[in-house]
């Protein structure tokens, strides 16, 4: 079964491949090809995974090109983890917004409208050709913003487009650890768009166990979320927001400590992996030990600024293991062998959410078999949380139509009406901003 990665270059690959490597029987992945426009990174990421696979009997094949058509003809998968831009795009959002008061961040406020205006064009580039080269295959987006894009590509591709986010799952399984239950045997009900979710439920054996956790203020505290949110306002939910949603309840304050931070996230990561491929460049020692430890130092600091904010401390060592990998293994499994399962991820809504039309991507459990993924009946959102879902997804909906129209005004509309920008002046200096340090955007007239 044939594989092909998008964005094959990027530093987050060999958590795939070393997945891959772990998996036996029929049905699994034994070619991967990895494309990439830029070489030398595919280069990089090619000596990691080649030392992955030494001790490995049978391992995957792996192969590396820049030619797109060619990376798809005859996949049977197709990840798509594109960054368009790169990490210096996602530096540039941070600073535009930043400049004018705002969020920045990559998939979340005004740094999210942005990165889409960006990447919209070129997913819906790569969903076309996928559907003339590769009808067959089965897209699964790892690119964000995830629940913008998978929507985006599910007009040209249907259901054979899904979307995943490690967020979800990681917080499901840290509320059945705080909760002693074992996450494979739990029922998450966490409904909402991608980064814009709650956890209402965590049922073991039918039985909702999320009750006992909101009324144990030393449980609530023992955790990220409960760290990161604090006791007293999860217990005013109801409900465990996805960690992103500390960007909309605390807003100014994470706005405050990214304006201070001596670099924004896209800057710190920019500089990262620019020092990790130059390494790997010039050494001819481990590949795989330098990628190892750039990676530790990535997962240490992520969503540091909003730790500081709420004094959460540092992240926990079982929140440092990655997790979006596993949900794509087990996706692709589910799909090529009927392995039958049921994982939180990014589908259109159908009837799933009453507040939102059929062809909106929404974030839920689904069940997953060889057709493909199902989403399952969900209760209605509170009113508080429909509020923000139906804002920001109209929000994504201008983004769409902004890029498929190339209309200024329409991207203007789409950052006015985001919860998190608080003036149209705002919204058309950022517009203005971001058109003129992102050639990517200068289809905007």
């Amino acid at each position: 079964m044939k594989l092909t990665i998008l964005g094959g270059g990027g530093f987050r690959v060999p958590l795939v491949y070393g997945a891959l490597l772990g998996d036996r029987g029929e049905g699994r992945v034994t070619e991967v090809v990895l494309h990439d426009l830029d070489a030398g990174r595919l280069s990089a990421v090619t000596r990691v995974l080649a030392e992955q696979a030494a001790r490995v009997a049978d391992a995957p094949t792996v192969t590396a090109t820049t030619d797109l058509d060619e990376a798809l003809r005859g996949a049977d998968f197709v990840f798509s983890a594109i960054r368009v831009g790169g990490l210096q795009g996602r530096a540039d959002d941070e600073r535009v917004a930043l400049a004018e008061g705002v969020l920045g961040q990559e998939t979340v406020g005004a740094g999210g409208i942005a990165y889409g205006l960006r990447t919209v064009p070129v997913a819906v580039e790569i969903a076309r050709r996928v559907a003339r080269l590769a009808p067959d295959a089965w897209v699964i987006n790892f690119t964000n913003p995830a629940g913008l894009v998978t929507e985006a590509m599910s007009r040209h591709l249907g259901d054979r487009v899904i979307g995943i986010c490690d967020s979800p799952v990681g917080l499901g399984r840290r509320i059945a650890r705080v909760l002693g239950a074992n996450p494979k045997e739990a029922w998450i009900d966490y409904v909402g768009l991608n980064h814009l979710g709650w956890v209402r439920g965590l049922y073991v054996a039918g039985r909702d166990e999320l009750p006992r956790l909101l009324a144990d203020p030393d449980l609530l505290g023992s955790f990220e979320e409960g760290k990161l949110f604090g006791a007293d306002w999860l217990r005013s939910l109801g409900a465990i927001p996805n960690e992103y949603l500390h960007y909309y309840y605390f807003n100014r304050e994470a706005v405050r400590a990214y304006q201070q931070a001596e670099r924004t996230r896209g800057a710190f990561l920019r500089d990262q992996q620019a020092g990790f491929y130059e390494q790997v460049g010039r050494s001819d020692g481990s590949a795989l030990e330098i990628w190892d430890r750039t990676r530790a130092e990535r997962e240490a600091t992520y969503m540091a600024e909003n730790r500081e904010t709420a004094g959460a401390g540092e992240r926990d060592a079982d929140d440092l293991s990655g997790g979006y990998e596993k949900v794509a293994l087990a996706l692709m499994r589910a799909i090529a062998r009927d392995e039958r399962t049921t994982l939180i991820l990014n589908v259109r809504n159908r009837t799933t959410l009453s507040v939102l039309d059929s062809e909106a991507v929404i974030e839920v459990p689904c069940l997953v078999d060889a057709n493909g993924a199902h989403p399952v009946a969900v209760d209605p959102l509170p009113d508080h949380a429909t509020g923000l879902v139906c804002a920001v997804k109209a929000v994504e909906r201008e983004v769409l139509a902004a890029a498929e129209s190339g209309s200024r005004a329409t991207a203007a509309k789409a950052f006015a009406l985001h919860p998190l920008v608080d003036s149209v002046n705002v919204a058309r200096r950022l517009v203005e901003g971001y058109t003129a340090v992102h050639p990517g955007l200068a289809y905007l007239r």
